[in-house]
């Protein structure tokens, strides 16, 4: 089923079950998917897209949760943390972080990294291997720490 069908289904069942959270997070879902359907490149939107994209919505509402924090509005940053948590039901399970290190030990073990030069090299092959299983951030995280 592909993740259009799938939040067509959820948005009803959100919208019988009156649950005003996930209706804003699944209808920001829905919205996205629109958007890149008329954006005119004329692409089909596979699952790496889907995965991609709603990653992209995740960082944008931390962000927005980290901004609301500095200013103490804490209405607004729960708001986006429910938002959050919607999105995250229709990406892949995430990687741990011990998981996450021994299959970045494997690239790096691939590609002969020794320093932070080849970072950008590793970051390629993990987000080709790792594609929604775990954020860039977190990934960029523990190669830095394998590699230093």
């Amino acid at each position: 089923m592909s993740l259009e069908a799938k939040i067509v289904t959820d948005l009803k069942a959100a919208m019988k079950a009156k649950d005003k959270v996930a209706l804003r997070g699944i209808r920001a879902i829905k919205s996205q998917i629109i958007l890149a359907k008329t954006d005119g490149s004329g692409k089909e939107i596979d699952e790496a897209a889907e995965i991609k994209m709603l990653q992209k919505m995740i960082k944008q509402r931390k962000d927005s949760i980290s901004i609301y924090e500095t200013q103490n509005r804490p209405e607004l940053a729960a708001t986006e943390k429910e938002e959050v948590e919607v999105i995250e039901r229709y990406l892949p399970q995430q990687m741990g972080e011990a998981e996450l290190t021994g299959v970045l030990q494997a690239i790096i073990a691939k590609t002969g990294a020794t320093s932070m030069k080849d970072m950008g090299k590793i970051m390629g092959m993990a987000s080709k291997q790792l594609g929604g299983k775990a954020d860039g951030k977190t990934i960029s995280g523990i190669v830095k720490k394998l590699l230093s």
